[in-house]
């Protein structure tokens, strides 16, 4: 989840999109492993939270996918796996990034479902949709106009690795990053769960040291990164860092 500042190059023009339907089926694999992973821990499939959470989740994936693909179709085979020059460094720090996002969903489910360790009033979910559908497309936006948002930190240059500040990085550096935080956050939240955003909070601290080290990397490697820095001066929320 590379949140990279970067503008398409010939070669990027010259890729072949991945097929629509590889797209798709890949998706709806994703989402089906998360629906057993989630369900299972919760221990019952009737839990209303669970599913009220699911089907936006679920509407607000495919919305995104639809998007990207209109917008920046060569981000999904960007994405597919690390590329060749993936720093080392986020070779450990990216999956466990990954992990301490995936475990919002069981850790959730454990409280609000199975435990029932604190119970949460109704509108906490409610606020928790609102957050993820903010997060979600936000980090959709961000996806749409970065089509170096790969899965690995590298400095692109196979791609013609350029600055880019339209979009979201008019405004923050790595908006990827800090809308995931508010996406997790609101996973956490819709299905009722407080304890679950102890890996969120998890997951933002190993952000925030993967933005510093990711723009130690641009500000080297990067023509101009250091000259949009000073333009755009915050890296995830706008007065305050």
């Amino acid at each position: 989840m590379t949140d990279v500042a970067g503008n398409p190059g010939t070669e990027q023009a010259a890729q072949r999109p991945p097929n629509v339907l590889v797209t798709y089926a890949s998706i709806s694999v994703a989402l089906t492993v998360m629906m057993v992973v989630l369900f299972w821990a919760a221990g019952t499939i009737d839990w209303r939270r669970g599913w009220l959470f699911f089907s936006l989740f679920v509407g607000l994936t495919f919305f995104a996918v639809a998007w990207i693909r209109r917008e920046n179709p060569g981000l999904f085979e960007a994405r597919r796996k690390f590329q060749k020059g993936t720093k080392s460094w986020d070779l450990v720090l990216a999956p466990l990034t990954m992990l301490a996002f995936a475990a919002v969903l069981p850790v959730a489910a454990l409280d609000d479902a199975r435990f029932r360790w604190f119970p949460t009033p109704e509108w906490v979910p409610l606020l928790g949709y609102v957050l993820l559908a903010a997060g979600y497309l936000g980090t959709a936006w961000a996806q749409s106009v970065n089509p170096h948002f790969e899965a690995g930190v590298r400095i692109q240059t196979d791609r013609s690795h350029k600055v880019i500040d339209t979009g979201p990085y008019a405004h923050i550096r790595h908006p990827g990053y800090a809308f995931s935080v508010l996406m997790a956050a609101g996973m956490a939240l819709s299905l009722g769960s407080l304890v679950a955003l102890i890996p969120t909070a998890f997951a933002a601290i190993l952000l925030a040291i993967r933005t510093l080290a990711e723009e130690a990397e641009l500000r080297r490697g990067l023509d101009g990164y250091a000259e949009y820095a000073m333009r755009v001066k915050h890296r995830w929320i706008p007065g305050v860092w």
